[in-house]
């Protein structure tokens, strides 16, 4: 059995940053969300959101789709199937290190 503590360093970075869960997490549970209500949901400067986006983007985890509409651009971000299970693993993970700590 590995202890807590390696089990901590095996957490994805990635996924684990908090912006970045709650984004992942919000996309979990609907479809899509526009770029304006993932930055009103996390708070995160119109910059910061952007570079968090493209991140999980690079990593297969989310899809981002920009349109047009009338003459501003729509940006709509989606989770991916490895995105769903990334995020279903890392609670998962969370989950079993809250119950392993607790029975310590």
């Amino acid at each position: 059995m590995t202890s807590l503590s390696d089990d901590l360093a095996g957490i994805d970075r990635l996924i684990h940053e908090p912006a970045r869960l709650t984004i992942l997490t919000a996309l979990s549970s609907c479809l899509k969300a526009d770029f304006l209500f993932l930055q009103s949901l996390t708070g995160l400067t119109a910059g910061n959101l952007s570079t968090h986006l493209t991140r999980l983007e690079e990593a297969g985890l989310i899809s981002i789709e920009k349109t047009i509409v009338g003459k501003r651009t729509n940006t709509e971000a989606r989770i991916t199937p490895v995105g769903k299970e990334a995020v279903k693993r890392h609670w998962e993970q969370l989950d079993e290190l809250r119950r392993r700590a607790s029975s310590v």
